[in-house]
Parts: structure tokens; C-alpha cells; sequence
């Protein structure tokens, strides 16, 4: 339905009222799909519910959608906060069919006495609206103010910068990068991103699966063994991380990955080395554009599984230019979905006094002058691996 909806919605349109591009990630291409080849669903379906509207309403709150989650819709109004009647009528879709839409920490009723009892919770037990994972990674780490930057090390390596106000739309179409609601009222948030973390799993299955197995058979953690044989110093193995389907700002779909730089003197931890210089070189290709829209990220901070793992953090600090700060809580999505939840039953007074009060700081690192010049020289050498 993409080269339909092309015709009906210019992109410059779509971004000024939902803050996104096309694309079939969304929820909008799926809903039209059951509309037209499921007509008898869509007409019996009375909400259609992400996961989150869904559980509030089985546990007994109210079926509601928050503004960070209804942003990935496609149908959502950034401004007004609400759906949008001209994206539904371009989508042939009802707006009946859609829950309500509230801000995140927003309280959506209590968990039904009979539900509390089968799963062994007080009978008083509040439901809360949430947010989009990042957007409570973001929070759970304490990033809710202009200049900061969530950088999550999972699967997907996601910078999420945050913006006080909605940045221009055309300065940021110019460069690639959408605008969605954050879980703190008010502001605003982007997302670069690519699948560097799926890499390392790649070169874990690829180079140590007997390392693996066996790490498996002692209940004990691989990447600890795998990252502890990295190089002191930046390698010369340079990887385009093109695996799959690729991020801002280019969102390549049919591109191929490559590894250059290979010797016979190479050892795997290089490959490592590379992959993770590669993949965040290829970040930096990104935020290397936001002056252009106006923005800037004067300092980081990190969660995921990633995240544990000082040499990476250190790699990062010194490609990207910026401190990095590793707060206490490296699974910070749980802990940003508590403090949502907090701010939601009048335990904090806000979502942002949630954050301060509940978010520990770690360790943190600097950028290093000297391997950060030798980084440059490397990340000069990444970008003529695609044009």
C-alpha cells in the first residue's frame, strides 16, 4: 500500500503531521491490509490495540494508547495529540476503531479484584500507561532534557536525542530523522539506529559457537571471554554493517554487509574490534547532521546488555567525541516503566522527579584524545565503503 498512500500523502505532509516517513514498520500499512483482505474482522473488531492497550484492558483499565506508542502508527497527530482524520481518511480507516490516546505516567484504572487474585497482586494495583521501549530506556536512565542522549546497546545501537520543542520539519527530513512524542510531557525525541548489537551476535554464532556452548554449559555469560580478548588499540578491520535493512539516514533496503581489512595476520578479536568501531562510525555518519536541524548531544547515556562492558563504552566515548555515563540500572526500560508508574499514582510529582530520584550513576569515560585521533582516521577510511 506504500506506493498508494505515496500518491495521496506528500512526504512533506505526512512528516508535518505524524513526524515520520512511510514505511511498513508501522501500524498503518497492517490495519489497511485487514480492512481490505479481512473486511468481516475489521468490521466485528471493535478497538484495534497494541500490546500495551491490550493487557491494560484484560487486567480491567481502560484500552488506551500512549502518544510515544501512537506516534508508530502513522496515524497520529504530533501536535494536536490525538488521531488524525485527514492520515485516517488517506488510509480508509476508522477512527472508532482506535483507543483513546493519553499521555505516558496517564492513571487507566485498577487491576479487576478477580485478575488480582489469580496472579497474586494487591487488590489495589493501579494500571498506568507506559511508552515506547526507547522512550522508557530514556527515562530509566535519567535522559530527559535537551542535550542529552539515550545510547541503547542492545540488538538495535539506538541513540535517542531528546528536543524541548518539535524541530523544523524540513531541516529534518533534510537529514533523515523523525520526530515522536518522549514519555516527558513536552518534549520530543529522534531515533538513529542500526542492528550493531544483531552483529555481535552474528560474529558470536560465527566465530565462537563452541565458545558459546560451553559458556551455556557453565551458566556463565560468553561476552565476557569474547570482549575481554579485544585489541588495546583500533583495528584495522573496517565493517559496513549493512547486514539488513539499514537505519537513518539513508533506510537502505537491498544493500549487503562487508568486512575489509583482512590479513593473515588477523585475529578474530579484530573482526570484533571492527564490527563495534564499524557500527558506531556509522551513528556518527548521523549525528554528525544534527547541527543541521539545530541540534547537538553534549553527553551520553548508556543502557542494555551493551552496556556492561567498559571497552565498548570507551570506543564509544571516543568515536562519538562526548561523555558517556553508565547509570546503575543497565536494563533501564523496567525501571523507566516503574518510575512512569510512579509519576502516574502520585508517588513523584513528575515524571522528570521520578527520574532524578530513582536513576543511580555509575561509572563514566571519557573521551581519550589520542585514540580518538586514530578513530578519525579510521572513520574517514568507513565512510568510502558507501557512497
Amino acid at each position: 500500500y506504500l506506493s498508494e498512500l505515496r500518491e495521496r500523502l506528500p512526504r512533506e505532509r505526512l512528516y508535518q503531521l505524524n513526524g515520520n516517513t512511510l514505511g511498513n514498520q508501522y501500524g498503518l500499512t497492517k490495519l489497511m491490509w485487514i480492512a481490505r483482505r479481512r473486511p468481516e474482522l475489521y468490521e466485528r473488531a471493535e478497538l484495534f490495540l497494541n500490546w500495551s492497550g491490550f493487557l491494560s484492558f484484560m487486567l480491567g483499565g481502560q484500552a488506551a494508547v500512549d502518544y510515544s506508542l501512537a506516534n508508530r502508527s502513522l496515524l497520529f497527530d504530533l501536535d494536536r495529540r490525538d488521531w488524525s482524520d485527514e492520515l485516517l481518511a488517506a488510509a480508509g480507516l476508522d477512527r472508532a476503531k482506535l483507543p483513546p490516546t493519553v499521555a505516558s505516567g496517564t492513571p487507566l484504572g485498577g487491576v479487576l479484584p478477580a485478575v488480582a487474585a489469580e496472579l497474586g497482586l494487591p487488590r489495589d494495583t493501579a494500571i498506568v500507561a507506559g511508552a515506547h521501549d526507547q522512550c522508557a530506556n530514556a527515562v530509566g536512565c535519567g535522559v530527559t532534557r535537551e542535550g542529552e542522549a539515550l545510547f541503547g546497546l542492545g540488538t538495535y545501537l539506538c541513540i535517542v536525542p531528546v528536543h524541548s520543542s518539535r524541530p523544523a520539519t524540513g531541516p529534518m527530513l533534510g537529514i533523515g530523522l523523525n520526530t515522536e512524542h518522549h514519555a516527558v510531557p513536552g518534549r520530543f525525541v529522534s531515533f538513529l539506529y542500526n542492528m550493531g548489537g544483531a552483529l555481535v551476535r552474528w560474529y558470536r554464532d560465527t566465530f565462537a559457537a563452541a565458545e558459546a556452548r560451553l559458556a551455556r554449559e557453565r551458566g556463565v555469560e560468553v561476552y565476557d571471554e569474547l570482549f575481554g580478548e579485544l585489541p588495546a588499540l583500533p583495528s584495522e578491520v573496517l565493517v559496513l554493517p549493512h547486514f539488513s535493512p539499514t537505519g537513518p539516514p539513508d533506510y537502505i533496503e537491498n544493500s549487503r554487509g562487508l568486512i575489509t581489512g583482512l590479513t593473515l595476520q588477523t585475529r578474530r578479536a579484530d573482526i570484533l574490534q571492527g564490527i563495534l568501531q564499524s557500527a558506531v562510525f556509522d551513528l556518527k555518519a548521523c549525528t554528525d547532521l544534527l547541527p543541521r536541524a539545530g541540534l547537538s548531544i553534549r553527553r551520553y547515556r548508556a543502557a542494555g546488555g551493551g552496556s556492561r562492558s567498559d571497552a565498548w563504552l570507551r570506543l564509544c566515548a571516543d568515536i562519538l567525541g562526548a561523555p558517556f555515563v553508565r547509570p546503575r540500572v543497565s536494563e533501564a526500560g523496567a525501571l523507566g516503566a516503574a518510575i512512569l508508574a510512579g509519576a502516574g499514582t502520585g508517588v513523584f510529582g513528575s515524571i522528570e522527579e521520578g527520574a532524578e530520584r530513582m536513576v543511580g550513576i555509575g561509572d563514566s569515560f571519557e573521551p581519550d584524545p589520542a585514540r580518538a585521533g586514530r578513530y578519525a582516521g579510521l572513520d574517514e577510511r568507513y565512510r568510502k565503503l558507501w557512497p
